[in-house]
């Protein structure tokens, strides 16, 4: 088998912050999401990937690589602009050639990897496995209706009166068949090539498409509340290590807490589970629990709790506590004269916030 990551897009969702920087690299538990895509993959035995970039595909180039530190070989294929995740499989036909492959969407994160579906794909000899999972918004993706002997009767993308409340998750394995599915169908009404309706295709062609509903926790990381709670399940599970660090008197580590190279605590507590990216300095701060904090940043006289902070940033003299925050590289917030008790932020990349 092979992989494919689908990691194009905008991000629309999340900017500002996507407006300078590709929303598979924004990190959770300062791992950029992408990553944990790659190796999932990887450990499931699959060592041939292809990426779906589009304009920030020099930005994911960047941090990828070539794949050997993943231990993966990585093939980059381009796509002019956001055409449909159909169409990212259509323009993949050359690099996957004859093999079945995994689709991953590169801002999903699926509990536990994906190693026992894709051996679950593999025993059961299907053209197609897609996922699902129960959500609250079904209208907000792609819909599966399940007949009682649990076999695919439709599938329809982002419904507005939805059927089921079973969502398809961001992972698919498929067969060649695919290709000819889409090819066959057409663009939706916004313009797109469906991957629902290429699975619908295949149905309808007498394909055999088996759905495995999940049981564990799957987020789409494509909304600032999504990012958040995957930080929080990351961290909750995480294996989070920790280095030596200059703590000085009167600072404190409770929990769970990673602790990268060079982190400087002053008169600073940290109740985890959090992570501090290395070269981090904190005085006179508090980092409560579900808190992200990237490397190079300085945090000095202020409270951060359940929050991801990027790298570089630095934040100065904040009265009230930062909570459910997500704050881009290089941003710089200060206390201006007045003093409101909370402040919620998300910010793009070398923004500056004075409070008011």
């Amino acid at each position: 088998m092979k992989g494919l990551i689908l990691s194009g897009g905008k991000g629309t969702r999340l900017r500002p912050l996507t407006f300078t920087s590709a929303k598979q690299l924004v990190p959770v538990a300062n791992k950029p999401v992408l990553f944990f895509g790659i190796e999932s993959i990887v450990a499931a035995g699959i060592t041939e990937i292809g990426i779906i970039v589009g304009d920030t595909k020099d930005e994911i180039r960047e941090a990828v690589g070539d794949g050997s530190k993943f231990g993966a070989k990585v093939t980059y294929i381009e796509q002019d602009a956001p055409r449909g995740l159909a169409h990212a499989v259509m323009i993949a036909e050359d690099f996957i050639g004859s093999d079945s492959f995994v689709m991953y969407l590169g801002d999903n994160l699926i509990a536990g990897g994906i190693t026992s579906l894709v051996e679950e794909f593999q025993e059961l000899g299907c053209n197609a496995q897609i996922l699902l999972a129960e959500v609250p918004n079904p209208e907000q993706f792609g819909v599966a209706e399940l007949a009682e002997d649990n076999t695919i009767r439709r599938l329809q993308e982002k419904p507005a009166k939805p059927k089921s409340n079973l969502a398809l998750v961001g992972v698919y394995m498929f067969d060649r068949k695919i290709f000819e599915a889409v090819h066959r169908i057409k663009p939706s009404a916004r313009g797109e090539l469906e991957i629902t309706d290429a699975i619908q295709d295949l149905i309808d062609h007498g394909a055999e498409v088996h759905p495995h509903k999940v049981r564990g926790w799957w987020k789409d990381t494509g909304k600032l509340e999504d990012m958040l709670e995957a930080n929080r399940i990351v961290l909750e599970a995480y294996d989070i290590p920790r280095s030596p660090l200059r703590m000085g008197t009167n600072s404190h580590v409770e929990g769970r807490v990673g602790i990268a190279e060079g982190v400087e605590l002053i008169n600073t507590r940290v109740r985890g589970p959090a992570v501090i990216g290395a070269g981090t300095r904190l005085e006179n701060a508090f980092v409560g629990p579900y808190s992200s904090i990237g490397p190079g940043c300085t945090l000095v006289n202020c409270e951060i709790e359940n929050s991801i902070i990027l790298e570089g940033s630095e934040i100065r003299d904040i009265d009230g506590r930062i909570d459910d925050s997500l704050v881009g590289r290089n941003v710089k917030i200060v206390q201006s004269e007045s003093k409101p008790k909370a402040h919620r932020f998300m910010l793009g990349d070398r923004s500056e916030v004075g409070i008011l």
